[in-house]
């Protein structure tokens, strides 16, 4: 639970990445032509690898208290 706890923003874009990467297959994709629209896996992979990118930039950065 506290992994989820620390990574829900990266997880959510993970799951929203993918689902969006399948559902531009679905609606949009192509016959064969295109590199990342022509598989579903591919699409979905592509998505939540985006997914994930673009959630990590929204995480707060932990300020470490360092002394000197």
């Amino acid at each position: 639970m506290n992994i989820f706890h620390n990574n829900r923003h990266l997880i959510i874009g993970i799951l929203a990445g993918a689902i969006g990467g399948y559902l531009y297959y679905h609606f949009v994709g192509c016959n064969g032509q295109c590199l990342i629209s022509s598989s579903p896996i591919i699409s979905t992979l592509y998505g939540a690898l985006l997914g994930g990118l673009s959630a990590n930039l929204f995480q707060k950065k932990k300020v470490s208290e360092d002394t000197n």
